[in-house]
């Protein structure tokens, strides 16, 4: 007989402020945990249509890879834009959820990613129905803060050109949550100074005008850029956000500080699933890689994160190997785990043990997306678009449907359920599933919003040590500065266990390094005649200290000799993978070919709202070297490519699609030094881009060598530099940036 207490679902307060009230507002639901108490869903459904198939109706300006978000009344999701076309794009949508209209777009170029066509949507956004407002990372690594009424732009920070995050050609792009004013993404970044390094890195930003407000890095130099989506849950009396990480670790992190509590090693690779947890503070992890130790490839693993964090025993309660649990994240049942390996075999597990219930169910070929529990049901949606319809037993599961979508229907996404109706991301377009009691019973784009709680949370005790201040926050903790500029800090307070402590200003203490001065108000002023520096700001309160890092960038003109005797400390994506030489006595940088990772690599110099500037660098190919390596500069987000196997020189802004390119041949050689000159600017909303390249010690041609527009223009981005040093080093020298006359 079925153990009463085996299905029981827990009532969890979602952290994002609201109670479950039908919507799903995030990735893995209302709870974080691909969890709906919706009732009266499909049981079956016929994906041809008709009367009588429960289709309520079919998206194809839906389609895609992504997971939708359902967020009063609205279904928001991630597609490509004009596939193929030289507009070739990514937007965030909005469809009426009732009716499937589209109401809204926000399209926005992909530009300096290596990312492939068929990745664009990779990631999904996230809602805040306090605020009304949708959060989304783009494959280019743009961070968005788009309006959920009008679906236009509110914020938006480039996370590439600001801290180095990586658009990789395996296209992992994180999905964004949101927790009290914040809202919360990752990536590997490779930013200044000493988070040069590359590293998994954790970055919270105000979910109301951007501001970041703390960034928190685990190991450096991780194995892999992952999509490991955070969840957050109360444990042992605080929040904490667990998450997965390019490490291979599993991390415990306040979320309102960024404080790491703990990590458990997971695997040697990086971690792509996330995590469920239940109300015991006990953590499900699952991993497709290798294991810390021995041969075995993948694992499920439940750590104990109240012993994880007060190091009171062995986190680790059990580790099922050889099961490739890679991509699909683990899904928690009462006392029954039901985890997907990458081959879409289902494993049900027993939670207290790890040991594996009943016989395993083969879905498919493969599984991308993740399960979802609903109405007593397991809906599950492999890669190559076989729908099942499963019912959890006390032996297993036992099979109430299933089907076969059309060709061209894969699922990258995973299903989710709102208001009644099942939604079914794919490739061939999204598919609301509805029976007819259920579908016109939930509300429409029209209807009345529900009110929010409130979104902030206050110390939950009145004792000593839930007022007693150990840990100060400065806001933004990253900042770009003018010489002279004014720059207000904000100051917060918290206890141990993270929670907001009121603080006063006239209690805490400025200090700062560099040439700038810090008020007491905490007003921090740069020395008008300082540029391209770095300085920190620090608040102290007894022995509870604040930091941030403010980069101070005149505007341009700019000119870099490397006199100075250092690669700058500005430039994004720069010290780590460039070195500072003198050769013959001319001061350069060089790009280095010992990083395996980082010897194809873009640098950034500063803001991202530059715009119609002409950049110039000496450039020069280390000599005897029998493969030419690749350098370039940066312009307003597209990239002037001196390209050394192919001998010729190319104006781009999406490598791995080329949905804008010009190249003509350019004959150069190793041990010779050459200029580059490439302008970029707006005429009439088309970009005109020029660029031009001629041996260092020849005159100045007067003819550009390659010239390109593009209609779907980039009309702002950070100047920078681009290399590609594997076949050989880069030496680089006099980079100037000035304003296009």
């Amino acid at each position: 007989m079925l153990r009463r207490h085996c299905f029981a679902i827990a009532c969890i307060t979602c952290l994002t402020g609201n109670l479950y009230s039908g919507d799903w507002p995030q990735w893995r639901g209302p709870n974080q945990d691909s969890i709906s108490m919706e009732k009266g869903l499909v049981d079956a459904f016929d994906p041809k249509g008709g009367e009588g198939s429960n289709v309520l109706w079919k998206s194809e300006v839906a389609a895609g890879i992504s997971t939708p978000i359902v967020m009063n009344g609205r279904l928001f999701t991630i597609v490509r834009d004009q596939p193929d076309t030289n507009m070739d794009a990514e937007r965030v949508i909005a469809l009426d959820a009732v009716t499937g209209e589209l109401l809204w777009e926000n399209v926005y170029n992909v530009f300096l990613s290596d990312l492939p066509a068929e990745r664009v949507g990779w990631s999904n956004v996230c809602g805040d129905a306090e605020m009304n407002r949708i959060y989304t990372l783009g494959a280019c690594c743009l961070f968005q803060c788009i309006d959920g009424e009008t679906g236009k732009t509110v914020w938006s920070r480039s996370l590439s050109e600001e801290f180095g995050m990586l658009s990789t050609y395996g296209g992992r792009t994180n999905t964004p949550i949101v927790y009290e004013n914040l809202v919360v993404i990752s990536g590997v970044t490779t930013g200044w100074d000493e988070t040069a390094r590359p590293g998994h890195r954790f970055l919270a930003f105000d979910k109301s005008d951007g501001k970041l407000v703390w960034l928190t890095g685990t190991r450096p130099l991780p194995e892999d850029t992952t999509y490991s989506t955070p969840v957050v849950r109360k444990i042992n009396g605080q929040d904490v956000m667990v998450a997965g990480s390019g490490d291979g670790d599993v991390y415990g992190i306040q979320p309102r500080t960024g404080k790491i509590l703990w990590n458990h090693r997971l695997s040697r690779r990086g971690i792509n699933t996330s995590a469920v947890v239940d109300d015991a503070g006990q953590v499900y992890a699952a991993h497709g890689e290798e294991n810390p130790e021995g041969t075995e490839m993948g694992a499920v693993v439940r750590i104990d994160a109240v012993a994880a964090g007060d190091g009171s025993g062995a986190a680790e309660v059990w580790r099922t190997e050889s099961l490739t649990v890679g991509k699909s994240s683990p899904l928690l049942i009462g006392d029954r785990l039901y985890v997907v390996e990458d081959s879409s075999r289902l494993h049900v597990l027993d939670s207290a043990n790890g040991e594996e219930v009943g016989k395993p169910l083969k879905l498919g070929t493969a599984m991308r997306g993740s399960l979802l529990y609903a109405d007593g049901k397991i809906y599950a949606a492999t890669a190559s678009g076989i729908i099942h319809i499963l019912r959890p037993t006390d032996t297993g599961l036992d099979s109430d449907f299933k089907v076969r979508l059309p060709k061209g229907h894969d699922v990258g996404g995973s299903m989710i359920a709102a208001d009644g109706r099942v939604y079914l991301p794919t490739t061939g377009g999204l598919f609301c599933l509805a029976t007819g009691e259920s579908s016109g019973d939930a509300k429409s784009a029209e209807a009345v919003r529900s009110p929010s709680s409130s979104s902030k949370s206050e110390p939950s005790a009145a004792s000593d040590a839930s007022r007693t201040i150990t840990q100060l926050q400065l806001v933004p903790a990253e900042a770009i500065v003018h010489p002279g500029q004014e720059l207000a800090f904000t100051v917060n307070a918290f206890n141990a266990i993270g929670e907001p402590v009121a603080v006063q200003m006239g209690d805490v203490a400025f200090e700062t390094t560099g040439r700038a001065t810090v008020g007491s108000s905490g007003v921090f002023v740069p020395n008008a005649d300082s540029a391209h520096v770095a300085a920190t700001v620090n608040v102290r309160l007894g022995d509870a200290v604040g930091t941030a890092r403010v980069r101070v960038i005149p505007v341009l003109p700019w000119q870099f000799d490397f006199t100075p005797g250092e690669v700058p400390v500005t430039w994004i994506g720069a010290r780590y993978r460039h070195e500072y030489r003198k050769v013959d006595g001319e001061p350069m940088i060089v790009k280095i070919s010992t990083i395996p990772k980082g010897t194809r690599s873009q640098t950034w110099f500063g803001p991202t709202d530059l715009h119609d500037y002409t950049v110039t660098a000496d450039v020069k190919a280390q000599s005897g070297t029998s493969k030419l390596p690749d350098m370039g500069v940066i312009g307003q987000r597209y990239t002037l490519d001196l390209m050394g196997e192919s001998q010729q020189l190319q104006i781009r802004t999406w490598a791995a699609q080329l949905r804008m390119a010009k190249s003509v041949p350019v004959t150069w050689q190793a041990g010779v030094w050459y200029t580059l000159k490439f302008s970029a600017s707006v005429e009439d909303g088309v970009a005109v881009l020029k660029g031009k390249v001629w041996p260092r010690d020849e005159k100045e041609p007067d003819e550009w060598t390659v010239t390109a527009t593009d209609e779907a223009a980039n009309l702002i981005g950070s100047p920078g530099l681009f290399g590609n040093a594997t076949n050989a080093e880069v030496f680089i020298d006099n980079v100037t940036v000035k304003a296009t006359e």
